[in-house]
């Protein structure tokens, strides 16, 4: 195979494979979309590797897709033309940290808990957690976002440089070191949240922020759904700094006190935590709490040692295991859109009467301080008649979402699972989006049949 020749050229055998068990492995990622081999498997510990590998695939036009983790969720690493698939776990260096101007330069396979645990001994942190461990490389081919956004923002925010391989092979800079620029197109807006689509990431330089002197963290019950965003947005107008405000179904916090042996109120939940100093945030807390009771507020509870705050944010981020573990045999098919957080109670009310609606079993929880929320459906994979159902409930909130100003995903992706919204929510800007796909890749390459299509 001419392919496998040419790139025994440039890596060593070892990190060149086509194992099936290796391929399989590679093959799909945590959504419920349709598994495919690549052709190929190979483990590159370099930009100018990359770089030879992408323009051998260039010359010989075999497709090129980029592997972190495989944890996103929108089919979006799913070789479905098979080619050549690079796995970027041997490049988890972390570069360099520059405590001073709050920045940390990455290889794309670092992990999420990995550089946490290396900022912390500067007294820093990176702030998107998207819950899964996963790579900083696939986070920003994502434009991941997470918990802690409303307070320090998505990936793109936190993005100051991207290392990149093109199609051809050529390596760029997106970006710089500086805080700001007036200096030519944002390139760091187009690339994150490409999805591979226009190039495999083989550097970051990410901003960090000193940790907190002081967390609090605490949940909040609620009679409605209604009652719960009303909060979040007296909170949000009252500009206390929330660091993360998260809602919960009543049928999740269900899931969750079976899965993690927690006895909360089964009703629409709020989980809260606020960044500070202790003095501020005593005045913060004390001006929530007045809010939420004002808002029909049942119940406020605080945590703010370590281990009650651990077990609070462990709780939240298991909704989706305790799902899974209360379900044996069923899949998960997790699906988000995102909204004016004006609109977000009746999109969730609309959201909640189509799980209802199809039977099958579904919470929802979200990011609610920026409007953003899923849907965890329990679904047989093997059963047709549950898969249209799911699909026509992520059909009605997607269209919800859009019709209202929102968009049909938030933060998990477009993939393949979103592509036939990408008209609809875009309108000619798809035009532009797909002329600059077929500029930058004009081979059409790049993790093909994702996010756009290329015009024929």
């Amino acid at each position: 195979m001419k392919i496998l020749e040419a790139l025994k050229e440039i890596l060593p055998e070892e990190r060149v494979s086509t194992n099936h068990t290796v391929l399989e492995q590679h093959s799909s990622d945590e959504s419920y979309h349709t598994p495919h081999l690549p052709d190929v498997v190979l483990f590159p510990e370099n930009a100018e590797e990359v770089s030879r590998i992408v323009k051998v695939a260039d010359k010989l036009e075999v497709p090129v897709v980029s592997y972190g983790l495989g944890t996103s969720l929108e089919g979006s690493m799913i070789p479905h033309k098979g080619g050549i698939m690079i796995d970027f776990t041997l490049m988890n260096k972390i570069v360099e940290v520059r405590p001073e101007d709050f920045l940390v330069r990455v290889q794309p396979g670092v992990t999420r808990v990995q550089l946490e645990k290396e900022l912390r001994k500067y007294g820093l942190f990176f702030p998107v957690d998207p819950g899964a461990d996963a790579t900083l490389g696939g986070m920003a081919a994502t434009n991941a976002s997470g918990t802690t956004s409303v307070k320090y923002g998505i990936m793109r925010d936190n993005v100051r440089d991207l290392e990149v391989v093109l199609p051809n092979g050529t390596i760029i800079h997106t970006g710089n070191l500086a805080a700001k620029s007036s200096s030519g197109y944002h390139l760091n807006g187009l690339f994150v949240g490409s999805e591979g689509t226009l190039g495999c990431f083989t550097e970051l330089t990410l901003k960090v922020h000193g940790i907190p002197e002081y967390s609090m963290a605490g949940r909040a019950a609620f009679d409605s759904i209604d009652n719960a965003v009303a909060a979040v947005i007296s909170v949000l107008q009252a500009g206390i700094p929330v660091a993360r405000v998260e809602l919960v179904d009543e049928q999740s916090i269900r899931q969750i006190n079976a899965f993690s042996e927690t006895d909360y109120k089964e009703v629409p939940t709020l989980f809260f935590e606020f960044h500070g100093n202790e003095a501020g945030l005593e005045q913060d807390i004390a001006f929530t709490k007045e809010i939420v009771k004002d808002s029909g507020c049942k119940e406020f509870v605080f945590e703010s040692d370590t281990a009650g705050k651990k077990r609070l944010w462990e709780a939240r981020h298991n909704a989706a295991y305790a799902y899974l573990h209360g379900n044996p045999g069923k899949k998960q098919m997790v699906t988000d859109v995102c909204l004016p957080i004006s609109e977000l109670a009746g999109a969730i009310k609309d959201a909640r009467e189509a799980v209802d609606s199809s039977g099958l079993l579904g919470g929802i929880v979200g990011h609610v301080g920026d409007g953003n929320y899923h849907i965890l459906l329990m679904v047989d994979t093997e059963n047709p008649m549950e898969m249209e159902k799911a699909s026509e409930v992520n059909e009605q909130i997607v269209q919800y979402a859009l019709a209202r100003g929102g968009t049909c995903t938030g933060e998990h992706g477009v993939g393949i699972g979103k592509q036939k919204y990408q008209r609809k929510e875009h309108g000619e800007a798809l035009d532009v989006m797909q002329a600059i796909k077929a500029t930058i890749d004009p081979r059409g390459l790049f993790n093909p049949g994702k996010v756009v299509d290329m015009k024929s």
